[in-house]
């Protein structure tokens, strides 16, 4: 069996594609590097932020679904979502920036051995950055050179994922029986899973919470955490899988910029798997304009008039522009 890689890609819901791409480019210095619509929803945009070239692995990407109410905080559901930084500094740095741009957070701490800054955005949703200061396992990405933050500190990538769950021993099983994940360590209600190389690119933390409520799904919470996986053929070994585990699946599903599986694991709690390519640079827009026009996968480009008008424009043109590099004292 072809394991899992790591963590491929997080997908959460905003109130606003305009404030999250300005939250992500401005204040995060995280590049947009694919400005399209939700494959299943098309009046609703899906925004990929993701390392200088849009890496596996590195992205979070958001759907702004017209009209969802506010989300809701509770058990039962992928609760926070870790960026990668390159170092115990680069934190340092971070502080000061989330001084400077009014972002909530509540400095920094430690967990399982490692430095972590947790903040939240707008819709309060739930992030924290983590140090790859003494990291080993899968490699992360790499900065926006173009972005506004050096790239000695900048964001390169996806770090642990947080499930908060009610039914621990359940989600254990799913994770290290199924998913071939290992339980590495535990501190407190949280416990530590990691899979393949290992390391803050693939690692899950699980918090078992059996007091609050069931969250509920809207803005500021997220959809679904994807995996990696190789290639097809890969895909193929786990769609037959989580059959033979009797697991809910979509089958096969063709996303274009990577082919993908879903499978509704546990109550509130979607994992999808999702081959590394072929990626985001394409017949429609190379390196230097990733992001900037309404890209379409081409079983959708001769509805584009149509999709044009369902979804409001956003500039994002960025090759025009030039970001100084914000160093702080």
């Amino acid at each position: 069996m072809n394991g899992l890689k790591g963590i491929h890609h997080v997908t959460a819901i905003t109130s606003s594609a305009e404030k999250i791409y300005d939250f992500f480019t401005n204040v995060l210095g995280v590049r947009l590097v694919k400005k399209t619509v939700n494959q299943d929803d098309i009046q609703t945009y899906h925004l990929f932020f993701s390392d200088d070239k849009g890496s596996a692995g590195t992205d979070m990407t958001f759907f702004d679904f017209p009209g969802i109410p506010k989300g809701s905080k509770g058990t039962n559901d992928i609760s926070k979502t870790s960026l990668r930084v390159p170092s115990d500094a680069a934190l340092d740095y971070w502080v000061k920036r989330f001084d400077k741009y009014n972002v909530a957070h509540k400095g920094i701490t430690e967990q399982f051995g490692v430095k972590v800054l947790a903040f939240h955005d707008f819709d309060d949703q739930h992030y924290q950055l983590i140090s790859d200061e003494n990291n080993v396992g899968v490699a992360s990405g790499i900065p926006w050179h173009k972005g506004p933050v050096p790239d000695e500190f900048a964001i390169t990538g996806l770090g642990p994922i947080f499930l908060r769950v009610k039914n621990f021993d359940f989600m254990k099983e799913i994770l290290e029986k199924v998913l071939l994940f290992k339980e590495i360590a535990k501190e407190g209600s949280y416990h530590q899973f990691e899979v393949g190389e290992g390391g803050n690119g693939a690692q899950v933390i699980v918090e078992y919470s059996a007091l609050l409520p069931d969250a509920r799904q809207g803005y500021g919470n997220v959809h679904h955490v994807a995996f990696r996986v190789e290639n097809r053929a890969v895909l193929e070994e786990w769609i037959q899988r989580m059959n033979q585990f009797g697991l809910s699946t979509s089958g096969y599903v063709d996303r274009f910029y990577f082919e993908s599986l879903y499978a509704r694991v546990s109550p509130g709690i979607l994992f999808e798997f999702a081959t590394d390519g072929p990626g985001f640079i394409d017949d429609e827009e190379n390196y230097d304009i990733l992001g900037e026009t309404l890209a379409l996968p081409p079983k959708f480009r001769n509805q584009r008039t149509e999709i044009e008008k369902l979804v409001r424009p956003i500039d994002t043109v960025r090759s025009t522009k030039v970001f100084q590099k914000e160093y702080l004292d």
